[in-house]
């Protein structure tokens, strides 16, 4: 296991150069030029301070030294410098990374809780009325784009019925009853897509599960009906669902960006989104390589589970 988790970590280094070969590429895709814009209207027009910006910046070098540089930089922690706060990169990103690894934790829960409950309701009793309403729910929540079901729970249920608070953030350390009141309908606007799709491959998978003879001689052997289905069960139903599970880190990141802008929540998303629209490249980019580790991690993680969930499973 230690062998094949040093060979997983290796194997992630080719891919992360290309992550960040993508991500500083970005400050040449974006339309305009980078030193004009930090600049702005009213200095855009001096030549020397112009040159001096270009050069502060090294836009003035060829581009593969300029990559070479930054990556040296990155390699040894030094994120940059953000063009607009004037802070490192780093520190930001630490102010930033509590909230948004929060949101994807509580949206990850919610989206078990529902996906997996439901699934399993719906394959014990296939074409029942839980089954088609479950149904209906997955395909609802499988096509709604997250932007649109923030604001309808934001109309809902923070002005209409006032029952949670609209936007913002409160820390958990300095009240966690508030934190989780203003965390519960980003939780829900995120973690709704992945709760849809793992409705419909749980339920699919502990049909698939349901029918084998193993089940049947559990069943014969008298055993409660809740055992059969969740120990016996569910187990073994639960690796192609890790597969989608893990794939749901990526979606979850990129409703993070759509959510935490929506309801003000200050973290990686939101910072990403700002750094786009203010054009702070340095920012932009290591939000674009930590949001690429994050997801390989994710995998990691989840091949490893297969493992933990079936022992037949060895990985060499």
């Amino acid at each position: 296991m230690t062998a094949y988790v040093v060979r997983r970590l290796l194997q992630m280094i080719p891919v992360l150069v290309l992550v960040s070969v993508v991500s500083f590429s970005l400050i040449f895709v974006l339309p305009g030029d980078p030193a004009l814009a930090i600049l702005g209207d009213q200095n855009a027009r001096d030549a020397q301070l112009y040159a001096q910006l270009r050069a502060d910046l090294g836009l003035d070098r060829p581009l593969p030294v300029q990559y070479v540089d930054w990556a040296g930089r990155v390699v040894h922690g030094d994120l940059g410098t953000s063009t607009q706060t004037h802070q490192p990169v780093a520190v930001l990103l630490a102010q930033r990374i509590g909230p948004t690894i929060e949101l994807g934790l509580l949206a990850l829960l919610f989206a078990l809780t529902v996906g997996v409950s439901v699934g399993i309701a719906s394959a014990v009793r296939p074409n029942s009325r839980l089954d088609v309403l479950g149904t209906i729910v997955a395909m609802i929540g499988a096509s709604v784009p997250h932007f649109w079901l923030g604001l309808l729970l934001i109309l809902s249920f923070g002005l209409w019925l006032r029952w949670l608070p609209p936007s913002g953030y409160t820390p958990p350390t300095e009240d966690l009853l508030g934190n989780l009141k203003l965390m519960l309908l980003p939780a829900i606007t995120v973690g709704s897509g992945g709760a849809a799709v793992l409705m419909r491959q749980v339920r699919s998978a502990m049909l698939e599960v349901l029918g084998q003879d193993y089940i049947t001689t559990a069943r014969a052997k008298g055993l409660a009906p809740a055992t059969v289905t969740l120990r016996h069960g569910l187990r073994n139903a639960l690796i192609p669902v890790l597969t989608v599970i893990g794939l749901q880190v990526g979606l979850l990141i990129g409703g993070a960006v759509v959510s935490e802008s929506i309801f003000a929540i200050p973290g990686v998303g939101r910072l990403a989104a700002d750094s786009i629209f203010s054009r702070d490249f340095p920012v932009l980019q290591a939000v674009v390589l930590l949001l690429a580790l994050a997801v390989l991690l994710a995998n990691l993680v989840t091949d490893l589970a297969y493992a933990w969930l079936d022992p037949r499973i060895r990985y060499e």
